[in-house]
């Protein structure tokens, strides 16, 4: 069985956090699939992950905030009652953007029809020219697709209200239907997460969710080091098989010194423990590695990118990937089969999701985690 052809149970997305699912949890308390070079999956909690770690190792997080960027309106003019839409504001377009045909002052965004259960559900976007209203005032009139052959995320322009105030009066985190109830934008924001006023993700950097104030202090105090970088995410409610969009990024100089003096330690002494880079996140992934050389090295770097991390591609600066649960339609699967060919053989991924779905493990933002490992 591969992967992409496993049925992952509906019974198995999580509901709601960790925290919210029994007296004393916290958001910790959930499992941890560790995936390490050829042997078996083996089953830990989340917060045995010093254990799993040594000194020198660093693991690379993603320190974008998540946006409330999900917001109700409705399309037409204003002369007629028009249809209830919301709007995920997924990528804000700045001078240039490599999909193309979108201007300074343009969103990404993409319309969804509300279920009546305070979540929604697919629709396709457009026509061009089409206006959507919004709260305060506020307005989007419809320009092109993302895509030129794609109907899910349309470049729009927005007037009236700035869409970082927008979203501050009128947004709420996106939610999808398989969560039980609207969660507040606390819940959507991990420990790592810096305030930058106009930017953040459409949608939380998951892998990051469980991480507490105590777990990075248990981490540090072993001698695990953190690297920061951002990469604010779009909505990541693709079609099957859908590869990622161009998001913007930031890979610091002092983060490219510390995966370098690490990658350099680890190839003077390969059998000593530490060293490794682990990402935090298939966000963490596209970051480094787009900042990464054919050689591996790492620079600073800061822009756009449209890198799609596949086997054939590889991973040159990345040893482990430390992940949720991907739906096997989920073009980070690419990613996932790049780590793992890395750290193990190819099997790896499929028998870590056969264990996944064996062991009742959770799927989506609230649910467990992964970690693959060099062996």
């Amino acid at each position: 069985m591969t992967a992409q052809a496993l049925r992952v149970p509906e019974e198995l997305a999580a509901r709601v956090p960790a925290e919210q699912r029994g007296p004393g949890l916290g958001r910790d308390d959930v499992r941890l699939l560790v995936s390490r070079g050829t042997r078996e999956p083996a089953h830990h909690v989340f917060r045995e992950l010093p254990e799993l770690l040594g000194a020198g190792d660093v693991l690379v997080v993603n320190t974008s905030r998540t946006l409330p960027a999900a917001v109700d309106g409705r399309t037409g003019d204003g002369r007629g009652r028009g249809e209830p839409v919301v709007v995920h504001f997924s990528t804000r377009a700045d001078r240039w953007h490599p999909a193309g045909r979108a201007v300074a002052g343009c969103w990404a965004v993409e319309l969804r029809s509300p279920d009546g259960r305070g979540s929604t559900v697919p629709r396709a976007g457009g026509p061009a020219g089409a206006v959507v209203r919004l709260p305060g005032g506020a307005r989007l009139t419809l320009k092109a697709p993302v895509d030129p052959g794609g109907v899910r995320l349309w470049w729009a322009r927005p007037s009236g209200l700035s869409v970082p105030e927008l979203l501050r009066r009128y947004g709420r985190p996106i939610r999808y239907g398989y969560t039980d109830r609207d969660q507040p934008p606390a819940a959507y924001r991990t420990v790592f997460a810096v305030d930058s006023p106009g930017a953040g993700s459409a949608e939380m950097p998951s892998a990051a969710r469980p991480f507490t104030a105590e777990l990075v202090a248990r981490l540090v105090s072993r001698g695990v080091q953190f690297a920061p970088i951002s990469l604010h995410t779009g909505v990541a409610s693709a079609e099957a098989f859908e590869p990622p969009y161009p998001e913007r990024f930031v890979v610091p100089a002092t983060t490219a010194w510390l995966v370098n003096a690490a990658r350099a330690r680890r190839r003077a002494a390969p059998r000593a423990a530490g060293g490794r880079i682990v990402a935090v996140g298939t966000t963490a992934v596209r970051a480094l590695e787009s900042a990464a050389g054919p050689d591996g090295r790492v620079r600073a770097a800061a822009g756009w990118t449209d890198l799609v991390v596949t086997p054939e591609r590889g991973v040159r600066a990345v040893d482990g990937l430390l992940t949720g649960l991907h739906e096997p339609t989920a073009s980070h699967l690419l990613m996932l089969r790049a780590v793992a060919s890395a750290t193990a053989d190819r099997a790896a991924l499929e028998r870590a999701y056969e264990a996944a779905v064996e062991r009742r493990y959770l799927w989506h933002e609230f649910g467990d985690l992964h970690l693959l490992l060099p062996g």
